[in-house]
Parts: C-alpha cells; structure tokens; sequence
C-alpha cells in the first residue's frame, strides 16, 4: 500500500519574520520539482500568519506544539482552532523538547491529540527514548508507552503520521543507524496494527527525526517503514531542506 511521503520542516525557536519571509521566497524555486512529496513546514508561531502568505502553494503549513486546551484562561497558549484559523494544516505533539522542558506528559500528549483532531489539523505524534533509556534497554518499551497511550485515546485514522525521534540524536549530529531507524519503524507499525489494524497501521506515514541532513536522508528514505523526516537544524537552510526533499522524491 502506497503511504504519502512527508518532507517536515521543524524550526523550533528560530529566526525572525524576516528571515522567515526570505526562507520561503528562497523555497519557491524547489517547490515545483517536489510532486508527490508533502512538504511541511513547521514555524513558530508568530510567523504562522506571514509564512501562510508567503510559501508556495504547494507547501503546507504546520505548528510546532497546540494547547491541550479548547479556549479559555490558559495564558500563552494557543489552541487548535487558533492554528486551523491561520491557515496551519499539520501540528507536532509530543516532541521531545515539549516533554523534557515543558513537562508534557503521555495523558498531555493524548489531550494535545485530540484537540488537534477536533479542528481538522493533521497530527504528527514524536515518540523517542533517552540515551539512559537505550542504554537500560527499555527502548521499545518507552515508545510503547508513548505511543500506546496516544493511540488509546483516539479513534483510527485520527493520526496522521509518526515521528521515531530518538532523543539522542537530536541536534547532536548524532543520527541513528538506518537499521536501527528500521527496526524501530517496523516495531511502532506493529504496536499500531494491534491497536487500530493492519490496514490503518500500513497506511500510517512513520518518520524519522534526529540529526537528518543532506547527506544521509537517502538511507533513512531507502528503508522500506519509512516514509519521510522530520528535519530540524537541517531545515533551517531552504537549500539543504530542498535537497532532503529532493532525496524523498528519488525513492518513487
């Protein structure tokens, strides 16, 4: 079964509006050679409003975090419905950086989710272990958990895609082998396939984020769990985001 392949921009707390405003006018010339591959960039946001005016058409808009919360005294959020409002289409939960600084929790994650759902955007859920958690060897079972106490929660089909980010390899230039990204793919599909089905666990998108660049995304792409990434420093260059992108198409 054909899953879409996904080409996923994550700034985190990066640039200004104007250095947002030359990264898309930079990308418009490789949008078009990006047929058949999703392209999201994820902003922070306040730039969500100028990007959503200022990307190519083809590329969609995403969020790097959502509230938990519908509306209401919840000061500094932002709530889905705030983000469908300005044109965002995909929203990241559960990264990392959210849980380890923000103290997001498997039952936040799930609540992130769902507000997500309510308001048509399109959810990655980011599961990934700790180095300590990798070297005790309870990998598989700390993505189980995160993973597991997301998909519990939802109907089938109210997640869009996954993103294995091992905390370990984020920002360190560290990447996980491709092999080892692989097998962890091939393991949440089967946690999905017991869970939702196989049908839906065969067309759930599975990512990988941690440390991809240029040169390696060809390796990750060539692993048959997995359908795209989800780029960090790398995607603050659109030159360098571009040729991730690129890599992604050449596997059709």
């Amino acid at each position: 079964m054909q899953r879409i392949s996904l080409a996923v921009a994550n700034w985190k707390m990066n640039g200004t509006l104007a250095e947002a405003k030359r990264w898309a006018e930079d990308f418009a010339p490789v949008a078009p050679a990006l047929e058949g591959v999703e392209t999201v960039v994820c902003a922070p946001a306040l730039h969500l409003p100028l990007l959503h005016a200022s990307l190519p058409e083809s590329v969609r808009l995403g969020a790097e975090d959502v509230s938990a919360y519908t509306n209401g005294a919840h000061t500094g959020d932002v709530s889905a419905a705030m983000l469908a409002d300005a044109g965002v289409d995909w929203v990241i939960v559960g990264h990392s950086e959210r849980r380890a600084e923000a103290g997001d929790t498997d039952e936040r994650v799930l609540e992130k989710a769902r507000r997500a759902s309510e308001a048509g955007l399109s959810t990655i859920l980011c599961v990934g272990e700790t180095l300590e958690e990798r070297r005790a060897g309870s990998t598989e079972s700390v993505l189980e958990r995160q993973l597991v106490s997301v998909l519990s929660g939802l109907k089938p089909g109210e997640l869009a895609a996954l993103a294995y980010e091992p905390v370990w390899a984020i920002g360190t230039g560290e990447a996980a082998s491709p092999e080892t990204a692989q097998a962890v793919a091939r393991h949440l599909r089967g946690l999905v396939a017991r869970h939702w089905g196989e049908e839906r666990a065969a067309r759930l998108p599975v990512l990988y984020g941690g440390s991809v660049n240029e040169k390696n995304a060809a390796q990750f792409f060539a692993c048959p769990d997995i359908d795209g990434a989800l780029v960090g420093g790398a995607s603050l260059d659109p030159e360098r985001f571009g040729h991730i992108a690129k890599a992604l198409k050449a596997r059709h």
